[in-house]
C-alpha cells in the first residue's frame, strides 16, 4: 500500500483525501498534514471564547454554482445537500450581483463543515500544527521535514498550500537552484498573484439584536471596508440562547496597503470605519481579527489543468486554486485533475 501525503487540510485537500478513498480504496494509505490548529483552510470557521455567541466564518461567506458546475459537479452538490452541510441562501445580501441561474448555497454548521464533510469521508490520517518545511528526494520515495524537526517518508507527495509557500519550501522543490522545477515551471509559479485581506469577527451577547434587516451587505462606499454579514442571520440559523457575530471583510486595496503592519494595529482602523457605517451596532463581548495573506487567486497558473505535476517518480504534485480559480468549483476542480494523476500513476497499465 502506497502512502501518500497531502499538505493542506482545505478544500482541494480535502477533496482530494476523499477522492482517493473512493477512487483507489486500498490501494493508499492517506494522510493530511496542516500547519493551522484545525481543518478548513480558507474556509475555516471560528469559535468565540464565550460559548455564548455564534461561531464567525472569517473566511469564505458562500457558495456560488453557476449552471455549468452545478452540472459537473452535480454529485458534489447533490452530497453536500443530502448530508445537510448545504443549504440554499434565503436571506437578504445587499448589492449582491445575481446572475441567471446561478444557486448560491450556505452552511448552517459554518464553512468549515464542509471541509470537515470531505476529510471524515476520506477516513485519511490527520494530523494538525504539522508544519512542512522541507521535501527530499530519496529513493523511490520522498522524506518530507516539519518544523519541529521531525520527518517521515512518502511515496506520493500532494501540496495544497498557497504557491508562495511551495516556493519556499527547502529541499529538492523551492530553492531557487532546483532542478526539479523547469524554467517553464518555476515563471508559472512565479507569476501566481493573490489578494490580501483583514477579516474581523465581533461576538455579541445574546440579548443584542440589530436593527438593521439584512443578513449580508457589501459596501461600495467606504475605501476600507467591503462586505458585512449577521453569521447566523446569513446561514439562517436560529441557535436560542446564543448573540450574533458580525463578520467584516476588508477591501482589497486595503489589504493591500496594510499588508505587512500588525493585525492588532490594523483592527482599530477597521472597527472605527465599522462605526461609521453601524452607528448604533452594540458593544461585543470579544474580537477576533484575521489576517488573509493569501485570500483569493488574482492570477493563477496559466495553461494548468487543475495541477502541476513536479515530478513523476517518486510523485511530486501541486494543486489548489492557483492552479485553476478561487471558488468551490475551482477548488474541486483542482482535486478531480490532481486525483486523475494519482490514479494513473499507481493503476497498473495492461500491455
Amino acid at each position: 500500500m502506497s502512502r501518500v501525503l497531502i499538505v493542506g487540510a482545505g478544500l482541494t485537500g480535502s477533496v482530494c483525501a476523499c477522492l482517493l478513498r473512493r477512487e483507489l480504496q486500498n490501494k493508499v494509505h492517506i494522510v493530511v498534514w496542516d500547519k493551522a490548529r484545525g481543518s478548513g483552510g480558507r474556509m475555516s470557521t471560528t469559535r468565540p471564547p464565550d460559548p455564548s455567541s455564534h461561531s464567525a466564518d472569517l473566511g469564505a461567506q458562500y457558495i456560488t454554482a453557476t449552471p455549468a458546475y452545478a452540472q459537473s459537479h452535480h454529485s458534489f452538490y447533490s452530497e453536500l445537500l443530502s448530508s445537510g452541510v448545504l443549504q440554499p441562501l434565503l436571506t437578504q445580501v445587499e448589492g449582491l450581483k445575481h446572475k441567471d441561474n446561478e444557486r448560491n448555497y450556505v452552511t448552517p454548521l459554518g464553512m468549515c463543515s464542509v471541509v470537515k464533510h470531505f476529510l471524515s469521508e476520506s477516513g485519511a490520517d490527520l494530523f494538525f500544527e504539522h508544519h512542512v518545511t522541507g521535501l527530499y528526494r530519496s529513493g523511490a520515495s520522498w522524506e518530507v521535514e516539519r518544523k519541529a524537526g521531525a520527518s517521515e517518508t512518502f511515496d506520493a507527495v500532494i501540496l495544497t498550500m498557497p504557491v508562495p509557500q511551495i516556493l519556499q519550501l527547502q529541499g529538492d522543490v523551492g530553492q531557487r537552484e532546483s532542478l526539479m522545477l523547469s524554467v517553464q515551471q518555476r515563471q508559472q509559479l512565479d507569476g501566481v498573484v493573490y489578494s490580501s485581506r483583514f477579516a474581523v469577527a465581533l461576538f455579541f451577547p445574546p440579548d443584542v439584536v440589530f436593527s438593521f434587516p439584512w443578513a449580508a451587505r457589501y459596501v461600495h462606499d467606504n475605501s476600507c471596508i467591503r462586505y458585512i454579514a449577521v453569521d447566523d442571520r446569513k446561514r439562517n440559523t436560529d441557535a436560542p440562547g446564543r448573540g450574533p457575530s458580525l463578520v467584516v471583510h476588508t477591501s482589497v486595496p486595503f489589504g493591500l496597503e496594510h499588508l505587512e503592519r500588525d493585525k492588532e494595529d490594523v483592527q482599530p482602523i477597521i472597527l472605527l470605519e465599522l462605526r461609521k457605517l453601524l452607528p448604533d451596532l452594540p458593544q461585543p463581548i470579544s474580537i477576533k481579527c484575521q489576517k488573509w495573506r493569501y485570500s483569493q487567486v488574482l492570477t493563477s497558473v496559466l495553461n494548468c489543468p487543475g495541477h502541476m505535476t513536479l515530478l513523476d517518480q517518486p510523485l511530486l504534485i501541486c494543486g489548489g486554486d492557483a492552479f485553476s480559480h478561487s471558488n468551490f468549483d475551482g477548488c474541486v476542480e483542482s482535486a478531480l485533475s490532481v486525483v486523475g494523476v494519482l490514479k494513473a500513476s499507481f493503476t497498473p497499465t495492461s500491455d
